[in-house]
């Protein structure tokens, strides 16, 4: 097969690699590349192109799925072990939703769907050399760092690193205030899109009727109230990253239009009639087990699987607790430079020694607010154990007893008992004892329907 080796030259060496065995897709992707001022070499076989990488060095592969002599992934996973810091771009049937997670699961840098859109070849070759450009600098705000220096926090950063150089899908697992939201916006800072916008959206605070509009935009006159065109989440993340947290809290309808624009790549405004393209990257994160939730039928499998294709795991503050007292120090400086005070007050070694035993359920975020706390009510330079005021019964650890119930009964039990004292103490308020209980109103009603509880 002839792969262009008296291909025409454009006064360069070429930048990128297309491997193909259909000539017009060939020719295609080669024209469009060389309106953008880039050269490609073409290849129609795997062993075609691997001669090619052995004899030259490029900056993008481009390459089908389906080969004479093999598949795309014999590629990527070629290239990933010799060549890993060449960014490979798989061509996937349209709509093929295994193909697409296979690819991305394999190393690739991301996929387009067949028939190839030229805008999202474009968008994505854009974001390939973007990321080269910006690679010997990190570009994401120090205001996002993940500080400590615990294996568990280290082996979170070289993860982030890692992410950043990819556009695949990425799902962020972890208790709630163990710095999920950090960890997204430092993969979007440090990756090709950061100079554009990353849209943070929590799913659990939108209402069911107006998840829709509010995820993909309308038109004018598209319902009562809807005054003129307006864009959604997505059209405002366009070129950048959409961080959907809480994503377990979407309701089933819900999640079949965001597989559909999360696969397709396109969307359709609410009262339009056409779709269309959008090139954002998906950062999904929850506190919920979604493969329970899978399991249970709360969640859609596939949407599971496409959101699940690489999981960055936040560590909870226990597993970190060395890095407390680095932690506790930069907190306490910052919260102190924000409320006027030029010295912050030092913390005594019992004070370090108390946050250290301390197991906090809320992680970081419930640090920050015991550390505020202590700032408020400290008139001393030093703050101690007592000024901190931890409750006396987190330290307490009692074996626990089932019973000779399962586990899942036993956590059932006690999941009820709190929802019904929240509710007592909010006189059956349920807005309220969803706030008390720091869940949303969306996912109270679904642990009472599943305990069986009534108003």
């Amino acid at each position: 097969m002839n792969n262009r080796t008296d291909r025409r030259s454009r006064g360069s060496a070429p930048n990128v690699l297309i491997v193909d065995d259909e000539a017009d897709i060939r020719e295609l992707l080669d024209l469009t590349l060389a309106r953008m001022g880039l050269s490609a070499d073409l290849a129609g076989t795997v062993a075609e192109a691997r001669a090619l990488l052995a004899q030259k060095t490029y900056r993008l592969c481009l390459t089908d799925m389906r080969l004479p002599d093999g598949d795309g992934l014999d590629l990527v996973r070629y290239i990933g072990e010799n060549i890993r810091d060449l960014p490979v771009a798989v061509i996937t049937a349209f709509g093929s939703l295994e193909n697409a997670v296979q690819v991305l699961k394999a190393g690739a840098f991301d996929y387009i769907a067949k028939p190839v859109s030229l805008e999202q070849l474009r968008a994505l070759v854009k974001s390939v050399f973007n990321l080269q450009q910006s690679s010997s600098s990190q570009t994401a705000s120090q205001n996002f760092a993940l500080l400590g220096e615990s294996q568990a926090m280290q082996q979170v950063r070289e993860m982030i690193d890692k992410l950043a150089k990819s556009l695949a899908p990425v799902w962020i697992t972890g208790e709630s205030g163990s710095g999920k939201e950090r960890a997204a916006r430092l993969i979007h800072g440090n990756g090709p899109r950061t100079s554009q916008e990353f849209i943070a959206v929590n799913c659990g605070a939108i209402p069911e009727n107006l998840m829709e509009s509010e995820f993909f935009g309308y038109r004018k006159g598209s319902f009562t109230g809807a005054e003129s065109d307006r864009d959604g989440f997505f059209q405002a993340a366009a070129g950048g990253t959409l961080f959907l947290d809480e994503v377990a809290d979407l309701p089933l309808a819900m999640q079949v239009k965001l597989l559909r624009a999360i696969q397709e790549k396109r969307v359709r405004k609410v009262g339009g009639t056409a779709e269309e393209p959008v090139d954002v990257r998906i950062i999904s994160a929850t506190h919920q087990n979604l493969r329970d939730l899978v399991d249970k039928g709360r969640f859609r499998q596939d949407l599971f699987y496409r959101l699940n294709v690489i999981e960055l795991r936040m560590p909870s503050l226990r597993e970190c607790s060395e890095d407390i007292p680095l932690l506790a120090e930069k907190l306490a400086a910052r919260l102190a430079q924000e409320s006027g005070n030029a010295a912050p007050p030092r913390l005594a070694p019992d004070a370090i020694a108390a946050l250290q035993a301390y197991p906090f359920p809320g992680n970081v975020r419930e640090l920050e607010n015991v550390l505020e706390r202590a700032l408020a009510l400290t008139t001393g330079p030093v703050i101690h154990a007592a000024d901190l005021q931890l409750s006396p019964n987190a330290y307490e650890h009692e074996p626990v007893s089932v019973d000779g119930s399962s586990l899942q009964d036993y956590l059932d039990n006690v999941e009820r008992q709190a929802i019904n004292e929240a509710l007592q103490k909010t006189r059956m308020n349920r807005t309220a004892a969803a706030k008390l209980l720091g869940v949303t109103f969306r996912s109270l009603r679904y642990r009472m329907d599943r305990l069986g509880l009534k108003d």
